[in-house]
């Protein structure tokens, strides 16, 4: 472009492969150094409607990212590692890895997040599909592959966010099976002869997560008010490399993969040798190339094991002790002096309610196996820990109390979940189609002779 250009715009000039060409000053780097920008194009006029897009950004505070847009593979990286880890607890972000690793990566990695289409996450879906994967494990992936799109359209790396222009992959609402009232109380019963045997009468009695019943201390514990605060939880968390060299480290537990024909694993006579059907033992699957799994043998292991956590959001409650379950706790408490008196200087003192005999935490598959050990001994039919949080919730339910109150004992954030428990043993409803039935058919009702039941003899 000819003539002199007005101070602080950018210069346009010819270069030598024929082309306009400019620089563009967007601001500072995080050096900073100044950053600028590149454009070029076949006319100055080209150029310069490109300037004025670049500078447009810049004046209303939004400087788009140097260079192309990221692989899906980059930018779900940069997402999990710099962004979701500051938020997400432990357990759950090793989910959203493990979903990551399993199938956002392979199914659409390749793809650059500025051209990745709806059709490609329609294609993912129905793969997760075809491997009898659970509606609800192709949810979350769905809701983490959204999740990192919303952050880079935020930060203007893409112009929309494609999983938001197709519909969300529908769950399947999973059959509540809690136990009955007659179950329950041989439950209660069976345990009533074992060390930790509040820790179910607790547990069912207010529908306490397993976390938050191993977690439980007894500064939360107040006898005399008769509540207990539930503000911490214990969880297992995955343990992680301190080492520089986490791929080497884990060297020796590195799976190969198997030779054709392998005869070292069992199959059924019907698999094939790469079956991976549940009950079916098959070739394991190897390891990445550059795996950096196997943090638990790493000699400077950090983050790993049992660990304390605060509950979040409504999760974190103050719940009243039924006047009942008062002397049981206290009748506890004074068993666990015992144990610490017996125990002596190897006592841990953890403040724990619920302890090992001395005093570290219950670990949650012992919790696990005590649990079916009782269900066991009450011949009472094979549910989940967590089924006992289900069967308080439906007690309570049964026994009259207010659905939004039930919501505030479990700590539900919403209030369709808890809905789930209002079914059909609920005996307001019952009462409900009860009084329905005598207004129709009964002897006074409008429908009375329809049957002709009133006028029977």
């Amino acid at each position: 472009m000819s003539g002199r250009q007005p101070n602080g715009r950018p210069k346009i000039y010819l270069g030598a492969d024929g082309k306009f060409h400019a620089y563009v000053t967007m601001g500072l780097k995080p050096d900073g150094s100044l950053d600028r920008r590149h454009r070029s194009g076949r006319t100055a006029t080209e150029v310069q409607k490109k300037i004025d897009a670049l500078e447009k950004k810049r004046d209303a505070g939004h400087v788009p990212g140097k260079g192309k847009a990221p692989t899906v593979e980059q930018w779900i990286t940069t997402y999990l590692t710099t962004i979701a880890v500051r938020k997400l607890a432990p357990r759950t972000y090793d989910d959203y890895w493990s979903k990551a690793r399993n199938w956002i990566i392979p199914g659409l990695g390749k793809h650059r997040i500025d051209q990745l289409q709806p059709e490609h996450l329609d294609v993912l879906y129905a793969s997760m599909y075809a491997a009898d994967k659970a509606s609800s494990h192709v949810l979350k992936v769905h809701r983490i592959i959204s999740r990192a799109l919303k952050i880079a359209q935020r930060r203007e790396m893409i112009a929309r966010n494609v999983a938001t222009l197709i519909d969300s992959p529908s769950v399947d609402e999973v059959e509540i099976e809690p136990l009955s009232q007659k179950e329950t109380h041989a439950v209660l019963l069976a345990a009533q002869n074992r060390p930790n045997a509040a820790r179910w009468s607790l547990g069912l009695a207010l529908g306490l997560r397993q976390g938050e019943a191993l977690g439980l201390r007894w500064k939360y514990v107040d006898l005399d008010a008769m509540e207990i605060r539930v503000w911490w939880q214990i969880q297992r968390t995955t343990w992680r490399h301190g080492c520089e060299n986490p791929h080497d480290c884990g060297a020796r537990l590195h799976k190969q993969p198997c030779e054709k024909g392998c005869t070292r694993h069992r199959h059924s006579a019907k698999c094939a040798s790469d079956c991976s059907r549940p009950g079916h033992q098959g070739c394991p699957k190897p390891c990445a190339p550059d795996c950096v799994e196997h943090a638990r043998v790493c000699p400077k292991r950090v983050g790993g094991g049992l660990v304390f956590r605060e509950p979040k959001g409504k999760s974190k409650r103050t719940i009243p002790l039924p006047p009942e379950l008062v002397p049981i706790l206290d009748a506890h408490k004074k068993a666990q002096r015992r144990e610490r008196f017996a125990m002596g200087s190897a006592w841990k003192d953890l403040d724990l309610v619920f302890s090992e005999p001395d005093g570290n935490p219950i670990d949650p598959r012992d919790d696990w196996a005590e649990w079916k050990a009782v269900l066991k001994e009450a011949g009472v039919r094979d549910v989940r820990v967590h089924d006992g949080r289900h069967t308080s919730a439906t007690l309570l339910v049964e026994y009259g109390v207010d659905v939004r109150v039930v919501m505030a004992v479990l700590g539900h954030s919403d209030l369709r979940v808890t809905m789930r428990y209002a079914h059909a043993s609920n005996p307001l409803l019952r009462d409900a189609a009860a009084r329905m039935g005598r207004g129709l058919w009964g002897a006074t009702g409008p429908g009375a002779t329809a049957t002709g039941r009133a006028t029977e003899k």
